[in-house]
């Protein structure tokens, strides 16, 4: 149930949501993968929406050439732990939800474990390892992954539900090159507001998903796009345990 504090905090949100689609919110948890330019927009408008339960995983420490982007970190942060500053920002928005923060590396060895018993995994990491990672985990526990992407002006995301539609490794079946990307903070705040409103469609359960739709963004045109796509059925991540209709054993 909604406390009358957490009616007067959602007024607004409610008018849309309605009671049931805010105790939703309440009732979630979502795992962020990464404190940094796009877990900065995503976990800021996922703790104000209401979601209960946020863990956020991050390694690094704060740096001067991170307050570009990294809105949730400030000047005064540098060289802190990026998930303490991460912490007491989001539970300084909202402290009616619970801010879960771990220090460290997302490895193969500790990736199920940290996720836990998460309802989705949030993909706002800077590499492709990370990545294929984090496409692993959620195939394993059959929950969504939220996937975005920025290059300079330039950005990228999806919504992959396991079972039902194209993964990462279907989308992408070779790693891109890893060299360090440009990056702009407006792009990373626009493609975080992307993800994040798709977790709470899918939470809602309202709207359409970005699902085998990958949403590109070109911020110097102001053009947006999308290229549809469909699952590999010889995909080496999903392709044994989603068949297609008609597939052989």
């Amino acid at each position: 149930m909604l406390s009358e504090h957490e009616r007067e905090r959602y007024k607004r949100q409610l008018l849309l949501f309605g009671d049931e689609g805010q105790e939703r919110l309440k009732k979630a948890h979502i795992f962020i993968a990464g404190a940094g330019g796009l877990g900065s927009p995503v976990s800021t408008y996922l703790a104000v929406a209401g979601i209960g339960t946020l863990t956020v995983v991050d390694r690094d420490v704060v740096e001067l050439s991170n307050l570009n982007r990294q809105i949730l970190h400030y000047n005064f942060d540098i060289g802190r732990k990026k998930t303490d500053s991460a912490q007491e920002k989001l539970q300084a928005i909202n402290p009616d939800i619970t801010i879960r923060v771990i220090n460290t590396s997302l490895e193969e060895n500790n990736a199920h474990a940290l996720v836990g018993n998460a309802d989705g995994i949030v993909d706002a990491m800077d590499n492709s390892p990370a990545r294929y990672l984090l496409n692993d985990v959620a195939l394993n526990k059959k929950i969504p992954l939220f996937h975005g992407a920025i290059c300079g002006f330039y950005g990228q995301a999806t919504t992959i539900i396991p079972g039902q539609t194209a993964c990462f490794s279907c989308i992408f079946p070779k790693a891109p090159p890893g060299d360090v990307s440009p990056v702009v903070g407006v792009t990373a705040g626009l493609i975080g507001m992307v993800q994040a409103t798709e977790v709470l469609k899918y939470l809602l359960k309202n709207g359409e998903l970005l699902t085998n739709r990958l949403f590109i963004w070109d911020g110097l045109q102001a053009h947006a796009e999308e290229i549809c796509m469909e699952r590999n059925p010889r995909c080496t991540a999903c392709g044994s345990s989603c068949k297609l209709p008609g597939d052989k054993e």
